[in-house]
């Protein structure tokens, strides 16, 4: 039997993986920080080709720390950025253009435009959220837009988006060769564009951000076995937990009960609170996002009726540090 699992842990500022034990203590830890790419005032940027190197290389290194192979990983989790938003094409795994990271504002002026035609929380009821230059939602629709040609080949389904959970699921199964391309509830929730009842994204919102349903990846839930690694260094191991950093670190805390909490200090200050089962709508500006969501079984589900274990939820606020 296994006796390590392995942690994949993207930041905004570096990549680690981390080997523990039975015990929960680290067998092994690599981690390489990746450039932060600043084209202009309010511009943020990563170099999605780089984040996958700098994943493949700390992978090795910590596995060749503890002398161990892919037989001796029961599983590996993965925990990303959120929001941080990736379009490459399905063929060849080519990037169209940098990742636009979780601070970038580009899309500002689209936020008051949005704001002005139709208020800041036209979609809040749906998603949990404001709009804002923060998620995902209008950071897929400028590359769509920006991007030439990106349009036209999201609609005939040549190009795939993802945050860096998807992105990294993708190339670690496969990539151009078969990659699996899904991600969290959890992270889903972070888009815009999922419906916090159907745990689907919605038809609406993508009407509204001009977002070709094509382009999406399947939502699962945040703990099952999704696919196999075909990595070298992990081939084999199952890929079986993702959770968006911040409900990783509520659920790293043990916070799996309703006012529990956690306050975190990295690139920002975060603070989540367990909620329940029920969606809870903020009356005082705090966002309502999917904690986690546990699947009863090790197999491999696709629809929310196979999923029996009800999601969890969570408010709270993020303060971006200066």
């Amino acid at each position: 039997m296994p006796d390590y699992i392995g942690a994949i842990d993207q930041g905004t500022t570096s990549t680690r993986f981390i080997v523990f034990d039975r015990a929960g203590k680290i067998a092994a830890c690599a981690q390489k920080e990746q450039r932060q790419i600043y084209p202009q005032p309010g511009w943020v940027e990563h170099d999605p080709v780089e984040i996958w190197e700098r994943t493949r290389e700390v992978i090795g290194e910590a596995m060749a720390q503890c002398q161990i192979g892919p037989r001796d990983l029961a599983a590996i989790g993965i925990t990303n950025q959120r929001e941080t938003t990736v379009l490459w094409d399905r063929r060849s795994g080519e990037p169209v253009y940098n990742a636009l990271v979780w601070q970038d504002t580009r899309v500002g002026d689209t936020v008051a435009e949005m704001t002005a035609a139709g208020g800041a929380d036209r979609f809040r009821a749906k998603t949990g959220l404001p709009l804002s230059t923060y998620f995902s939602s209008l950071k897929i629709h400028w590359l769509l837009e920006m991007v030439p040609g990106a349009r036209e080949r999201a609609e005939t389904g040549d190009l795939l988006f993802g945050n860096i959970d998807t992105f990294l699921v993708w190339h670690l199964t496969g990539g151009p060769a078969g990659g699996l391309h899904l991600t969290d509830c959890t992270n889903a929730s972070r888009t815009q564009l999922m419906n916090l009842e159907t745990l689907d994204w919605d038809p609406e919102l993508l009407t509204a951000f001009g977002i070709p349903r094509a382009i999406l990846p399947a939502i699962r839930s945040s703990s099952e076995i999704y696919g196999e690694a075909k990595l070298e260094a992990i081939r084999g191991v199952p890929i079986a937990g993702i959770l968006g950093d911040q409900q990783a670190a509520l659920a790293g805390q043990a916070c799996f009960n309703p006012g529990e909490a956690k306050n975190t200090y990295g690139t920002g200050c975060f603070l989540l609170m367990n909620t329940g089962t029920e969606i809870v709508q903020s009356k005082c500006g705090l966002l309502t996002t999917v904690a986690f969501r546990l699947a009863a079984s090790r197999r491999t589900t696709r629809s929310k009726a196979a999923w029996p274990s009800p999601a969890r939820w969570c408010s709270g606020f993020a303060t971006i540090s200066g």
